[in-house]
């Protein structure tokens, strides 16, 4: 059953036909409201002109989706994009600031693929442009002319860290993951901690070691067919489930300072 959490899931700024749109998939839609049990509620990519603090203050979580485009590097210090490189800077405007703020405020944050790149950024790291070209690491991009079932279908093992977030909800040590990324982590943010290992060494998620909530990042699509992957189906559980402590947390807050307001009016 649907509950009254809200959770804000990052958009694309896009242009779609003649006009500039903000857009994202269904496919991270679908699992917000059926796995984590939430209501989607999705968040244009407006920078300032949206405040932090009044989204922080109106969802309780972010979902940080996966997107065509990728980081602008100057965030990171990285050399310039190869041409054609697809960027939306407006959505790093929005999604950068967003991350770090959310999880200072202890609101729980999942990021995937872009996000999990976002949030690494975010947190002061740095980015490999082009994975499949540097030496030791594997091609993990898709194939585009394969059919939408293989391109996300299982492409190689992760290796799960004991005793994090990751292991926590989903009680695995190893898990067959889908593939889809030209970019990957190069050097990890000071404040994150690993939580899954590639074969050739990638790390494909991790944690906030200082979050106060569910703050968790994974390279792969958990999204795609979630209920049909115990390990997906795990992390938009736990997800959910930290939404709703955070949904309670504000209701017994709000509660408590009517309380004491009321008290006060009584004693005058």
């Amino acid at each position: 059953m649907q509950s009254n959490i809200i959770i804000g899931i990052t958009a694309d700024r896009a242009r779609i036909g003649l006009h500039w749109s903000h857009a994202a998939g269904e496919k991270y839609i679908d699992p917000i409201v059926d796995g984590a049990q939430a209501l989607a509620v999705i968040l244009p990519a407006l920078g300032e002109r949206q405040s932090t603090e009044a989204i922080l203050a109106s969802v309780d979580g972010l979902l940080f989706t996966g997107s065509y485009s990728n980081v602008e590097p100057h965030h990171y210090g990285g050399a310039a994009s190869a041409p054609g490189t697809l960027h939306d800077p407006q959505r790093d405007a929005t999604t950068l600031p967003l991350m770090q703020a959310a999880v200072e405020r202890g609101v729980p944050v999942l990021a995937i693929c872009r996000g999990f790149q976002e949030m690494n950024v975010a947190f002061g790291g740095t980015l490999h442009q082009a994975v499949h070209a540097v030496p030791g690491l594997l091609d993990h991009r898709e194939s585009k002319a394969d059919p939408i079932e293989t391109q996300y279908g299982p492409a190689h093992r992760v290796r799960i860290e004991t005793g994090g977030v990751l292991h926590a909800c989903s009680g695995m040590t190893e898990a067959l993951v889908n593939s889809l990324h030209g970019q990957g982590i190069a050097r990890l943010g000071g404040e994150l901690s690993v939580e899954a290992v590639a074969s050739d060494g990638l790390i494909e998620a991790f944690s906030v070691k200082s979050a106060s909530a569910f703050a968790l990042g994974v390279q792969w699509h958990p999204e795609w067919q979630h209920a049909d992957n115990a390990l997906s189906t795990a992390i938009f559980r736990a997800f959910g489930a930290a939404c709703r402590e955070r949904r309670r947390a504000k209701d017994t807050a709000l509660m408590r300072g009517a309380c004491d307001a009321g008290a006060q009016l009584a004693s005058a």
